[in-house]
Order: C-alpha cells, then structure tokens, then sequence
C-alpha cells in the first residue's frame, strides 16, 4: 500500500513538473515572438530606427534642402540643394516645392497645407528619394519628422538586449482608479510638459514588499506605464522603459504587468524622438532585471 502511494505521488509530481515545464516552454516562446515582432516594428516604414531628423520650424519662410545656408537642413546626398520651403504664419503651415521631385502619395506635389491638427494620426507624408517627412507638434511648436529608408541604424541592426526571459516578472496587479478623474504631469525629453489623463494606479508585490505605479490611458482603451528603476542608467536605458497593459476585464479588479515585456522608449535608438520621461512616483527603488536591455552602441 505505501508502495502504491508512493508511486502514485511520484508520478504527480512528473506530471505537474511536465505540465511546469511545457508551460514555461510557451511562455517562452511568445516573449520571443514578441521580441520578433519588435524588431520588425523598429525596423518598418513607420519604426523609429529611421529617422534622421527632427527639425524646428520658426515663424515664417524655412527653406530646405541639403545646402548648407537653408534654414532646415536635409542630409547631404540624399536631396537637391534646395529642395523649397515651409511657411509658418500663425499655426497655418504651406509647403512650396521648388520642382516636381517631392511627392505625396505618388503624385507630384506643388504648394498646399502641410499640416492640420486634424489629421495628426495620419499626416500628410512628403517623399523624395529614400527620405520621408511630416510635420509633427508638440505643445505650441511644429517640426518636420525626417525619415529615411536608406539609413545605416536599419541596415547596421540586429537585436535588442535582453534580461533571461523569467516568469516570475509577469506579476499581477492590483488595479484601482483615481477617487476622480485627474491628469497625470508628464514631461518629456525637450522640456515639454503635458497632462495626460491617469487610467489607474497599479498595486504589485515583489519579494514581499509593494510596490505602485501611475499608468495613463491611452485612446485604444490601454494602460501605458513609464518607469524607472534601479537597473536604469546601469543594464537599461537611463531615461526608464515603456510597458503597457491592458484595462481590467468587466467585473475583475486586476491587471497583469509582464515587466519581460518592458521596453526601450525611441530615444534609446535615436536622438530624433520626443520621449516622455518617468513622473517621480514612477521610479522605483526595485531592480526590475527583466525587459530590454540597454547597450551605449545602439
């Protein structure tokens, strides 16, 4: 009879270490795809190792081209000296091209609006030769985002560092709303401070301590979290990591933060992004060695 329940206990034992391990094996697996599906994002069209400029407009005429006496500068070799002009004059924005060699959606462009506050998720998108450009805002200040396909950060990529894919960072949260509707104070990387709506306060545990973190809500229903921690500036990007997470499901009062899934915000690939940065509660004093990684020769 011992000997019975002996093997019985045995084989429970393999066979909840089987199911540990496949388990284990499948999460695995979709942090690597996830890490595959990143990459390709930073590397499309519309990724940020592209970009080769971020360039402020003044009030008034702003010539562009690769010359050097134009107002906004264009990479040498990849335009024509003077390739036109950009006209500010009290938030109305006109692009003039000097020939037909600028285009929009394939057809050659001339003169018209160059931005509308309405159509900044899909901007009018500029194109000669391997450059892309659009004009972005940010606060009361306009800039033309520079992109181009040819550049060296996409060819001389290959993959982001990472911490060992550990389970035990996919930590669930406790999710509780702001006893009324607030505003978060976010600034970014250029100064520039905005208040963005809070989409709750995410409660975690971590070696028995607890730990809290203010997320925004982004328009997709989705929690965004910035944050900073003890491996910040040392193993990861100094300016904190990304993460996001999802709205509590319809009566639960939880959240699952998967800090394997924590990334490098776009200014740790290029000095032509407008990163937020951590808010104070943000930073925690908890080395979080699990996400992205972050190496200087990016």
């Amino acid at each position: 009879m011992k000997h019975t329940i002996f093997l019985l206990l045995f084989f429970s034992i393999k066979m909840l270490t089987v199911a540990q391990t496949a388990s284990d094996s499948s999460y695995s697996k979709e942090i690597q795809l996830w890490d595959q599906q990143r990459v390709l994002r930073l590397k499309s069209e519309t990724g940020w190792l592209n970009l080769a400029g971020l360039i402020w407009l003044k009030e008034g005429t702003n010539t562009f081209g690769t010359e050097a006496s134009n107002d906004l500068r264009f990479p040498v070799g990849k335009g024509a000296a003077k390739m036109g002009s950009i006209v500010l004059l009290k938030n109305q924005l006109t692009l003039i091209a000097s020939d037909n060699s600028i285009t929009v959606n394939g057809k050659p462009w001339q003169s018209g609006p160059a931005f509308s506050d309405h159509d900044t998720a899909q901007p009018t998108l500029f194109a000669y030769k391997s450059l892309r450009w659009f004009i972005i805002k940010r606060g009361n200040r306009y800039a033309i985002r520079l992109r181009d396909f040819e550049s060296d950060a996409i060819k001389n990529f290959i993959a982001i560092p990472r911490f060992p894919i550990d389970v035990s960072w996919n930590i669930e949260a406790t999710f509780e709303l702001p006893a009324h509707p607030d505003s978060l104070l976010v600034t970014d990387v250029i100064g520039l401070t905005t208040a963005t709506p809070i989409g709750g306060i995410l409660h975690f545990i971590r070696d028995g301590k607890k730990y809290d973190l203010i997320a925004t809500l982004e328009e997709d229903d989705k929690l965004f979290i910035v944050f900073a921690d003890k491996t910040s500036g040392e193993t990861t990007y100094g300016g904190g990591r990304f993460l996001y997470t999802n709205l509590p499901k319809k009566g639960a009062s939880t959240v699952m933060l998967d800090f394997n899934k924590a990334y490098n915000p776009p200014c740790a690939f290029t000095h032509f992004a407008t990163c937020p940065l951590p808010v104070a509660a943000n930073r925690l004093d908890l080395a979080i060695t699990a996400g992205e990684q972050f190496l200087e020769s990016h």
